[in-house]
């Protein structure tokens, strides 16, 4: 059977690619998951992978050429059937016979041995958890679109699915009848690992949908292994942990009759000591290995633990800090997903870098002045307002590229210098969380072209239409703490970016200006801008330098010198 392969959408605006190098020539072997050549858009470079197991049979475009997105580029023949053929010719397809007779509506077994044989006669294209990011591992389905039996078209959205960064819906890679689903909804799956399985059965009937489903479903039920569950008791269940586990971790704990209480005694090697797959399935090996008169109940034992106390010293007593009652005057809210990341990530951002905010003022009387007197004309031409971001945005470049070196990462004991301004710019979301897309080579854009990136990101965030590639590569971000009124805020630096702008509320304030030899006060739109670096890396001095660069930025931003 021949597969297509396409030239994939990499981002929600991008309309093309360029093929950069192709990692296999025609008539190569290829393996699912193999990477077979290497694609440049406007937003990143990757390597595309193939989606099935087969030979190479055509290449349809060269390296450096530009493709729409969609389009065809190559083929993949998956019977191995490709070698045979002349390379510029096409499958020749066998149009089969039909006899025209009268039939009954078939049996179940009918069926199954129909859908058996046409199976054995098509492809089976496994659909495999996609890698949503570098460094993530893992995803968990959030919601099947479509159920065992249904036909499916390419392209055609089938699941959801959550990461620690994304959540986003994934597309069939083929056409054909979605014959068996692996994962469960709520299940946390490997990056790599099949998921589910599409029937391609180029272009023969395998039965009305629900036929397929019944028989698919009877068929899993016979080859599915049942796995016995311990549970976690009730009373177990309802404690409360202050460490954050990934629901894979969880399900395996509930399957091994781990509690909380457990789960807090084990030591994990993950980020900021997060427990990992391997590191509860290790503890559970070691657990089974130990003699059985020297397993204690963990619960027990943590209970004796915290009840030995040290013997009273000749000291002033220390306030005794009790937790709050739950009780009618009191409700317990837990995080969501997103907000135990984003504690997570402040925590271990806290650890990781030592903070040293500084602090300025900017006289922004000509941005404001700007912005009161366009404001209405940009609305018209754009389509959306103009707000202060852009102008704060374009400061924050001004100040990176003039001190380019806090524009920087650590790496062990190296610094990293990038050479690109990517600005990550703090979005609140509607339910109160926070999520900071990147604008991509933000130094090469205009006040008006900050302003759509600016936009089309807070956007597409609020909507829940970014893509992965939309919150990853920053390397300097500004956050507006000023929206609600707040002078000037100390926020924390967003790992693994060195420094992070911090843009207080704009108000009038007397000031004092020199005009002809004489002080005058005046009355102004003053705004505090901060800046907190990582002392590790960044000094005070290259801090205040990058900090005064941005002030003068923002103080020469007046009609004269802004353009639209």
């Amino acid at each position: 059977m021949r597969v297509e392969i396409l030239m994939p959408k990499m981002g929600e605006s991008l309309q093309e690619g360029t093929i950069l190098k192709w990692l296999k020539k025609e008539g190569d072997a290829v393996e699912r998951d193999e990477m077979i050549l290497e694609i440049s858009t406007d937003k990143v470079d990757t390597e595309v992978p193939s989606p099935v197991s087969g030979v190479l049979s055509k290449i349809l475009f060269p390296e450096n050429e530009t493709v729409e997105v969609g389009k065809v580029i190559a083929y993949i023949e998956t019977e191995g059937v490709a070698e045979a053929m002349p390379k510029d010719e096409p499958v020749a397809k066998t149009e089969p016979k039909v006899e025209e007779k009268i039939v009954e509506k078939p049996s179940k077994e009918e069926i199954k041995t129909d859908i058996a044989s046409s199976v054995q006669a098509s492809s089976i294209v496994d659909v495999v958890m996609p890698k949503m990011g570098e460094s993530l591992q893992e995803g968990t389905i959030l919601k099947w679109l479509k159920k065992e039996g249904d036909a499916v078209e390419r392209d055609e959205m089938i699941l959801e699915i959550s990461t620690d960064k994304v959540d986003t819906e994934v597309p069939s890679p083929v056409s054909g009848v979605l014959i068996q689903i692996l994962a469960k909804e709520s299940e946390t799956v490997e990056v790599g690992k099949v998921i589910a399985k599409i029937s391609v059965a180029d272009g023969s009937s395998v039965g009305k949908p629900s036929e397929v489903q019944a028989v698919t479903e009877e068929i899993s039920q016979e080859t599915k292994i049942e796995i016995p569950q311990k549970t976690i008791e009730e009373e177990q269940t309802s404690q409360a942990s202050n460490r954050f586990y990934s629901p894979l971790v969880k399900s395996i704990a509930k399957a091994e009759g781990i509690s909380f209480a457990e789960l807090d005694t084990i030591q994990g090697t993950g980020l900021e000591g997060r427990v990992t797959k391997n590191d509860i399935l290790k503890y559970i090996e070691n657990r089974k290995k130990a003699p059985v008169q020297e397993t204690k109940p963990i619960v027990e034992e943590q209970k004796r633990i915290e009840t030995v106390k040290p013997a009273p010293q000749k000291t002033e007593p220390s306030p005794i800090i009790t937790p709050p009652s739950v009780g009618a005057d009191v409700e317990i809210i837990p995080m969501d997903r997103v907000r135990q990341l984003i504690a997570e990530h402040m925590i271990y951002s806290k650890h990781t870098s030592a903070h040293v905010t500084s602090v300025a003022e900017a006289d922004v009387t000509g941005i404001v002045k700007f912005r009161e007197k366009y404001k209405t004309e940009f609305e018209k031409r754009e389509g959306f307002k103009l707000t202060y971001t852009p102008f704060f945005a374009k400061a924050a470049v001004d100040g990176v590229r003039a001190f380019p070196r806090v524009n920087v990462s650590v790496d062990g004991k190296n610094i990293i210098l990038h050479k690109k301004i990517h600005l990550s710019v703090a979005t609140a979301l509607e339910d109160g969380n926070l999520i900071v897309p990147v604008i991509k080579n933000a130094d090469a854009l205009s006040i008006s072209g900050l302003a759509r990136a600016v936009y089309d990101l807070s956007t597409r965030a609020r909507s829940k239409k970014l893509n992965p590639d939309d919150i990853q590569g920053g390397t300097f971000t500004i956050t507006n703490v000023g929206t609600f009124g707040t002078l000037f805020g100390t926020p924390v630096i967003n790992q693994p970016q060195t420094a992070i702008m911090g843009i207080g509320a704009i108000k009038k304030r007397p000031v004092v200006k020199e005009i002809d030899g004489e002080d005058i006060i005046v009355v102004r739109h003053i705004a505090y801008v901060s800046i907190t670096y990582d002392h590790r890396v960044i000094d005070g001095q290259l801090a205040g330098q990058c900090l005064a660069a941005i002030v003068k930025s923002l103080e020469s931003m007046n009609e004269k010198t802004i353009s639209l």
